[in-house]
This record gives structure tokens, sequence and C-alpha cells, in this order.
């Protein structure tokens, strides 16, 4: 998952929180605080160490252990300080002066200790031999020198130390003067001489100790102690309004990343709702029929601009099939031109990444051409994607924000408009190639009927013939030995016109599989029902009754003539089959206005206007089984039928475009429904004897059979037909031709090679040589070939082997119509067209 900036920055302001924390509540204050308390109690020992300096001095302090306690006791409470207080070097060159103050004290009182116990020891000698010399002659020198020692031990001043010395030196005169006692007097010297020196050296101990630099280097230190407890406060208190800050910003950052998160919940959701709606659409489309893919669309169009929040959507492909599907909210509309001009308005935006074009505030764009276009179409917000397929076919998938913001901003919807646009496409495409594969099923099942009936009708074509000719030979001879006027005259006319007649159903049974489209016209249905009258009239048994219901005469079709009348006839005869060639047979041409699409029960109707010719008989009447196989070749109820009237009534019908309906009631009868468009001109255009054949022009076609004599008549054919035809009897030869100069070719023609496995796989391989010329595939059978393989092998067209020239000339036409488009060139002026006889 991507790690944002400002959810990486979470960590980093916690840890900044943990260490201003740390220094907010200012760690060293408890330092300064043990360091001032170690000073007041080095200050107290120090005054406990005076005071008994001062007590032994006095005499008071019967010991020294006292002072050694408090001067070890100072020594400890420095160690102390230095762990507090000697923070850095100034402070540390404090305490180590302090150090040097308690080392030198530590060195007098070592002396003190010295000079005031030998001070004390020879003051009590001293009064112990003064107290003996009282009651002696001595008595009043020994009290002056005692007196004057008192005096000394309370002041050790000059003047005090010369009078003990004089006193001394008096009572040292007296001595030699008198007798007895001279030990004692002695001794009373020599421990007064001695106090006379020590008395004042203590004393000056004592001041060398007092003049000590002590309090100055105490409140030195102490200075310094609260000069960076001060600092230390300040500095915690600064830490501890960074450290609000910084929790202001962390909450901040918290509420942003909440509301980033939140915004982000709010995009998964709605792109797994548009994701959603993707897929639903895809199974919709999955699940659709060919002929609703276009409702499809628009609808999906509006599923998806409603999930994104837009006010209009559409879809534009361009190309040689353009296609527009546009959907746009309740109250809203699009502007003249729009959404024609969505792929030129992406176009001028210039490349895009992955095609996704997204203006989310029209206002917000710099002044220019794009922004005047994006206002002048109502637009304050857009979303679009485009493509663009390797045939060159643009498409567009678009949203559209009236007057606000586009909705559509974060990248994960942004990449869904390109699932959505690929969805719609392969739709589309699905819908092609399905159209493509069911033009490809109904030449596949053309082909087979041909095989069909050419099988059946190849031994007996012939012979017919013979006999419908010596029908019509016989009809002519008979008519040249007949007066104009003779009675006789009217049927042999009827004879020889049913000849003919006949002898052009054979012609249509013979081309039942091939295309009836080459030659369609205007045609009037009242013409076709009354030449289908005079044929029945003289055809069905005197017991059948044919009532014609006049037709309107707005009722005309286009088709080929001979094939429409071949379904009336079929239908009658059919009807007449069904009652035993005993009943009644109506025949009723109407026009109907169709509003929306029908379905009938053989085939659609899109909305338009037909024309009805409706054939009923009060026949046997058929089961649900029966009609369900009706229309299949060669299925009959009947013991002399052969199954083909009702299939090519069938494909007739279905190669004009038109649909069949059928109802029918075991007991009751029948009614057979002919639905074909109604043309809108009146004027029905006037009948030719042969259909026209559209010439080529001059396009390359490359031919391969295994026959050279068959080949070379295909070859004539083709050149008769406008095309230029180049054969080839080896495959390989063909093949590696296809190869080198590919560009050559207009169409590739796939003959008969053996079987239609081989020639199947020769087309395959042209196909993956050249994959953009068309191959029409010439065989003799296609029962072994599916619809699928057709498309795998890029088969455009199948017709029959030998080449019949109606048959091929469609093939190459549809062929070249498809290389024109592929072009993208424009239709080409008319060509000529010549005709063949049946």
């Amino acid at each position: 998952m991507k790690v944002t900036p400002a959810a990486a920055m979470v960590p980093v302001l916690v840890l900044l929180l943990t260490w201003l924390s740390v220094r907010a509540i200012n760690p060293e204050a408890e330092l300064f605080d043990r360091a001032l308390g170690e000073l007041d109690r080095f200050a107290m020992i120090e005054s406990a160490l005076y005071r008994d300096v001062f007590s032994a001095r006095a005499g008071t302090l019967r010991n020294y252990d006292p002072l050694v306690w408090e001067i070890n006791a100072l020594h400890d409470s420095l160690g102390q300080l230095r762990k507090t207080a000697a923070i850095d070097t100034e402070t540390t060159a404090a305490v180590d002066q302090l150090a040097a103050s308690i080392d030198r004290q530590e060195e007098l009182v070592e002396q003190f200790k010295s000079d005031n116990a030998l001070l004390h020891n020879s003051l009590s000698f001293f009064g112990r031999f003064g107290v003996r010399l009282e009651s002696s002659d001595l008595g009043p020198a020994v009290t002056a020198a005692s007196a004057a020692m008192l005096h000394l031990t309370l002041d050790t001043s000059s003047a005090a130390v010369r009078d003990v010395k004089d006193r001394l030196d008096e009572l040292a005169l007296q001595r030699a003067s008198t007798a007895g006692d001279g030990d004692v007097v002695g001794g009373l010297l020599a421990h007064g001489r001695l106090l006379h020196d020590l008395l004042p050296a203590v004393d000056n101990t004592l001041k060398a100790m007092r003049a000590l630099p002590r309090k100055r280097d105490q409140d030195s230190l102490r200075t310094m102690v609260l000069i960076r407890q001060s600092a230390s406060r300040t500095t915690a208190r600064q830490f501890r309004r960074a450290l609000y800050g910084t929790s202001l910003l962390l909450v901040g950052l918290l509420v942003y990343l909440g509301l980033r998160l939140r915004a982000r919940a709010n995009v998964l959701q709605r792109r797994a709702a548009f994701e959603h709606v993707i897929a639903g659409i895809s199974m919709r489309f999955i699940n659709a029929p060919p002929q609703n893919i276009g409702a499809e669309i628009d609808r999906a169009l509006g599923d998806m601009a409603e999930c994104v929040g837009s006010d209009r959507g559409y879809f534009v492909m361009s190309g040689p099939t353009p296609r527009v599907h546009a959907w746009c909210k309740a109250g809203k509309s699009f502007p003249p031109g729009w959404p024609e001009r969505a792929p030129a308005l992406a176009a001028r935006f210039g490349p895009a990444v992955d095609g996704i074009i997204q203006v989310p505030r029209v206002d917000w764009m710099p002044p220019g051409v794009n922004k005047e276009a994006c206002l002048a179409l109502g637009l304050g917000g857009w979303a679009c994607v485009t493509n663009v397929d390797k045939d060159g076919t643009g498409f567009v998938l678009g949203f559209d924000a009236i007057g606000r913001p586009c909705r559509i901003t974060a990248a994960g919807e942004l990449s869904l408009l390109r699932m959505a646009l690929d969805t719609i496409v392969h739709a589309v495409e699905r819908h092609s190639m399905e159209k493509e594969r069911a033009r490809l099923e109904q030449r596949l099942q053309q082909a087979r009927r041909m095989e069909t009936v050419g099988t059946f009708t190849s031994g007996i074509a012939h012979n017919f013939n013979n006999i419908l000719g010596g029908i019509l030979g016989h009809s002519e001879v008979i008519e040249e030995q007949l007066a104009s006027d003779a009675r006789p005259r009217h049927s042999l006319d009827a004879i020889r016109l049913g000849a003919e007649r006949a002898r052009d159903l054979v012609d249509q049974i013979l081309t039942f599989g091939r295309p009836r489209d080459a030659s369609r016209r205007a045609l009037s249905a009242g013409t076709l029902v009354a030449e289908a009258a005079s044929l029945l009239n003289v055809s069905l048994p005197p017991t059948m009754e044919l009532v014609i219901h006049e037709p309107p005469a707005a009722a005309i079709v286009s088709g080929e003539f001979a094939q429409l009348l071949q379904v009336i006839l079929n239908l009658c005869n059919n009807a007449a089959q069904a009652m035993g060639n005993t009943g009644r047979i109506e025949v009723e041409t109407t026009v109907h206005e169709v509003s929306e699409a029908r379905r009938l029960t053989h085939g659609e109707l899109e909305p338009g206007r037909y024309v009805s010719i409706a054939v009923r008989d009060a026949g046997r009447g058929m089961d649900g089984p029966t009609m369900a196989q009706i229309f299949e070749p060669f299925f009959t109820t009947r013991s002399g039928g052969n199954g083909l009237g009702l299939a090519t009534v069938r494909e007739i019908v279905r190669e004009h475009g038109g649909a069949m309906y059928v109802a029918s009631t075991p007991g009751v009868g029948s009614c057979f429904e002919i639905w074909l468009r109604c043309l809108a001109t009146a004027t029905p255009a006037p009948q030719v004897d042969a259909p026209a054949l559209a010439l080529g022009r001059g396009e390359t076609v490359l031919m391969v059979a295994d026959d050279s004599s068959q080949l070379l008549r295909e070859e004539e054919m083709l050149a008769a037909l406008g095309y230029e035809p180049v054969g080839f009897t080896d495959k390989d030869s063909a093949l590696a031709a296809c190869r080198s100069a590919s560009e050559r070719f207009d169409v590739l023609v796939v003959g008969h090679l053996g079987s239609t496995v081989a020639s199947l796989e020769l087309a395959t391989a042209l196909h993956q040589a050249a994959p953009r010329l068309p191959v029409v595939l010439a065989t003799k059978s296609t029962g072994e070939i599916g619809a699928d393989a057709l498309m795998v092998a890029g088969i455009a067209d199948v017709v029959h082997w030998p080449i019949v020239a109606a048959e091929i000339a469609v093939a190459l036409d549809h062929c070249s119509e498809l290389n024109r488009r592929e072009a993208k060139l424009p239709p080409g002026p008319p060509r000529a067209a010549y005709s063949l006889a049946h």
C-alpha cells in the first residue's frame, strides 16, 4: 500500500512528541535541586566544623572525632556536588576551587588538632604548677604570669604576647634569686613559653581557616547552579510550548488523515459501485440479443452516468460505420452538434495518459480555445476516455457535468472509464461479429441447400426440361394449325404459358441455394396475385374455389417477380392439398403500419409499412410439432410430396427481407401470411427477363484450384465479370505469392483442393499471410464446415464449386465493398451490368 507523506509524518511527530515530553519535564531540575540541597548540606557541615573547631579551641570538645567526621562529610558532599552540579566546564572549575578550599581547610584542621592538643596539655600543666607555687615566695610572680597567660588565651595580640613574655622573664629572674621549688618553676616556665608560642599559632590557624574563601566559592557555585537551573526551567518551558504546538500539529494531522481516509473510503465505495455497474452492464451485453445492443448501450450510459453523478453520458464511434449513443438526465439536453464533436474536442487536448481526459472544473482552466469550447457546451466539468483500434476506428466515452464541477476525480475512478469503454467496444465488436457470423451461417446454409437440391434435381432436371420442351413444341405445332379465332386457342395459350412457368420453376429449384436478390425491382402485389390466380384457375381442380380479394393500389413491394409468384403458387397448392383438393382458398392482400418492432412466428418486423399477403384454407390444419418443421427442406406429411415447396417459400421471403406468420388449428384450417416491406412509390417497375449482375472494376483476384482446366474456365468467367484473375494450381505457390506481394491482390478465392479441409487450411494460411484481404471459399460440400471455423479462417463468403456466375458476382461485390470500407473510400460510380440467361 502506498504511504502518503502526511501518513509518514505521524511516526516522526510521535517521536518528536516523546522527545519533547522528556525535555519538557526538565530532567535536569532534580539534579539542580539536589546540587542546591548538597550545597546547603555542605554549608551546614562546614558550620559544624567551625563550631567544633572553636569548641575544641575553647576546650569544651573532649575529642576530635567530630572534626574527622565533618571533614569526611565535606569530602562526601563534594563528591555529590561533582555528580549533580558539575555539568559544564565552568561549574566543574567552581567545584574544583571548592575542593581545593576543603583540602586547605583539612590541612589547617590537622594542624589545629596538633597544636590545640599540645596547647590544652600545656595549659593544664601550667595551671597545675601555678597552683602549687601560689603559696611560695614566687606566688605573686606566678599569679601575674597566670593572669597574663589567661589574658593571652583570650587575646593573642602582640601586646598580650609581650606581656606574657615579660611575666615569664620576671618569673625566671625571681627563680634565680629564690631557693626551693626550682623544678616546679622550671616546669611552669617551660609550659608558659610553649603556650606563649602555641596560643598565637592556634589563633593564626583559626584565622587562616576563617580567611579561606569558602563562602565565596560556595556562593559562586550556588550562583552557577541557580543560573543553570533557571536556564533549564526556561528551556523546559520552551519545550512545553513546542510540545503543545506539536500536539496541535499531530491532532490536525490526524484529523486530516481521518478526512483523507474517509474520502478514500468514499472513493473506494464509489469505485466498487462503478465496478458493480460495469459488471452488470457486461452481463447484460452478454445476454442481450444482437438487435437489442443499441438499447443496452443507451441503458448502460444512463446507469454509468447516474453512478458517477454526471448529467450527460455518451458513446461515439467514428469510422466506416459511425454510431452515436447518448443519455441525459431529465430536464437536461445536448447542445447542437454534441456529442458528435466530442472526438474533435478530445483531440484538441493533446495526447493523454491512457487516453483519459479530465477537466475537474472548467472555470479553473487557463484561458484559451479549449476553455471557450467547454463553456460554449455548458460544461462545468468533463471526463472522457478515448481509444483507436487497429483499423483506425475511434471511440469516445464521455460524461458531462453541467454548470458544476466533475465528480470523477480519483485516479481509481478515472481508470474505470477505460474499463467501461472497453466493455462497450467489446459489445459493439461482438455485435458485429455476431452479424458477420449470422451472414456466414446464412451463406453456409445456402451452400448446403444448393448441394442438397443440386443432388436431388441433377438427375431429373434435364429430363423434365425435355418433357417441357416437348409440350412447348407440340403446343406451337397445334397453335400454327389453329385459326386465331378458334375456341381451343385460349386453352392452348394456357397450356403453353403453364409449361413456360413450369420451366421457370425448374430453374428456381436449380438455383434454390443461390442468392436471389440480384434483380429486385418494384412490383405490384395486385399484378402478382392476378398472375397467380390465372395460373391457379387452370391448374386447381374444379372442386376448389379460389377467392381473390382485390389488393390495394398502394401494395407495392421490392422483389423478383418469378420468385414471389412461386411463393403464392406454392402456398395455394399447399392449401389445396391440405383440403384434399376440395374447398375454398382465400388470398387477401393488405397494407399495415407497424409502429414498433414485432415478432412473428417466423421472423421479426422493424417499424415501418408492410404488405401482407395471406393465404387461408379450411383444411385439416397442423399440430405444434408439425408446424415446427414445415419449413425444413424435404419435410413433408404427404406421401407424394418432396418437402421443397414451403422451404422454398421461407427462403424466398427471408431473402426478400420479409417475415412470415403461420396460424393453424387441427381440423379447422391454416393461414400463411407473407409480410414484405411496402415501397413508397406507387409505380412498379417494368418486368425484365434476366437479373443484372454487378461487374468488377478491374480488381485482382487470386484463385487457387487443383484442376487446371476447371481453373481456366473459372478465370474466364471472372474476367467476363470485370475482374483480373490470377490462378494457381499449386497451393504453396499461391501462398508464397500472397506473402511476397499481398498488396497486389484485392480478393482471395480458394477453390476445390481435393477436400474441404484442405481448402479451409489454405484459406487459413492465406488469411494469416494477408489479414486484410477478404477470402471467398468455393467448395463442393459444406456439411463439415461450421460458421466458427469460417470466422477463424477469415472467410468472408462461401460459394459453390464449380463457380456459378450469379453467385460469385454477389460474393466478389460484397468483398469489394469490404475493401472500400477498410480503405475508408466513398463508393465508386455506378458500374456496368450484364445479364446471364437461366
